[in-house]
């Protein structure tokens, strides 16, 4: 018994709450995201989040003779708009999107998928909407959230912001991978719809909305029915299931599917091509969503940097035997996908550039 007029112990403290690290409200988080999460499971799927790592059953999923395919990205600086208008609900799918699709034009169909959510103080609200998303990403791409992990980092973050990165893993029967070895001249060139910017060049974008004193919660100039933030967040597509679709109902037709990211058409369709040839584009053959033609009238931007920069509507490039062209693209669209004949693959000389588009200013309006 303490003597009277002693003082007083001092009251414990959590010293690493004190740090700025709140342990209990991860564990909010984790009780919290544990229905969602169980939501995506699919054949092969073992356990549920929580362990210090998840399992996944091959055999379950259905595989012979697989190869693994791994994918890993972000969503760059569109996170500084999702920031800016307080909406975390769809930047998940975006960070699905970015890694699915890079396993899918490799012919890989996505298995499961995990995520890194750093911030300097956990906000469970926020961070649940941002699992929510990740969990409809992999919804739609057919893949389950087998785990991740969420880092509280008083001091290298600020308050309110977090960073995000995304890791998925496909297989791919050996037989089935689709690398651009087959392209020949003469194939076909076929682009799939983009659903906008998707998750690149959001560093130009929001330099450009500063340089003209914009807000993200007006009226956006391309699309009146949304706030220009609202209508910048617009999640990247997912390409998962059409893709799969016809990879398995055309066999071989399929020779090389480029995803159209960071550095846009110019720097992504060569990493398909196989030596000795290039891909002519005409501009004319797709339609161009209105918020590149806004960008490249506000920022003053000439179409090779828009090329080198942004999708410009097509979110996906795939290469086909001419012969098979047509029924490729009747299968793509009897799932809902916007394919459009764009271009055809030539001969190359040295020293010829492995991308050409003709009619960039005209369709873009530069």
């Amino acid at each position: 018994m303490t003597a009277p007029g002693a003082p007083k112990a001092p009251i414990p403290i959590d010293p690493y709450r004190a740090s700025g690290v709140d342990v209990d409200a991860g564990n909010r988080l984790v009780s919290r995201i544990g229905p969602i999460t169980a939501a995506t499971s699919r054949a092969g799927s073992l356990g549920g989040v929580g362990g210090f790592g998840a399992l996944f059953d091959l055999k379950a999923a259905g595989y012979q003779d697989p190869l693994l395919v791994a994918a890993t990205d972000g969503v760059g600086t569109k996170l500084a708009v999702a920031g800016a208008m307080d909406r975390h609900d769809t930047i998940g799918i975006d960070l699905v999107a970015m890694c699915v699709n890079d396993l899918v034009v490799q012919g890989a169909e996505p298995l499961f998928f995990l995520d890194y959510f750093a911030t300097g103080s956990l906000d469970v609200d926020q961070a649940e909407q941002v699992v929510a998303g990740i969990a409809e990403g992999c919804r739609r791409a057919g893949c389950a959230l087998i785990g991740g992990e969420t880092a509280e980092m008083p001091g290298l973050y600020a308050a309110g912001d977090y960073d995000l990165a995304g890791f998925a893993v496909g297989a791919v029967e050996r037989t089935g991978v689709v690398a651009g070895t087959e392209i020949v001249e003469g194939d076909v060139v076929l682009g799939l719809g983009s659903d906008g910017l998707h998750s690149n060049g959001f560093s130009l974008v929001r330099k450009l909305v500063a340089d003209h004193r914009l807000d993200y919660t007006a009226p956006s100039p391309f699309d009146a029915e949304l706030a220009l933030g609202e209508a910048l967040l617009t999640p990247t597509r997912i390409y998962v299931r059409p893709l799969l679709r016809a990879l398995a109902a055309h066999t071989g037709a399929v020779r090389g599917i480029a995803h159209i990211t960071g550095g846009g058409l110019i720097e992504n369709i060569p990493r398909i091509l196989p030596p000795g040839l290039a891909t002519v584009l005409d501009a004319g053959c797709w339609p161009v969503p209105p918020v590149f033609q806004w960008l490249a009238g506000i920022g003053n931007l000439m179409p090779d940097s828009l090329a080198r920069t942004f999708n410009m509507g097509l979110g996906l490039i795939v290469v086909v035997d001419a012969a098979a062209a047509n029924t490729v693209i009747e299968t793509l669209r009897e799932t809902g996908e916007a394919v459009h004949e764009v271009g055809r693959i030539v001969a190359a000389p040295e020293g010829t550039p492995p991308v050409r588009i003709d009619g960039a200013a005209e369709a873009w309006g530069r």
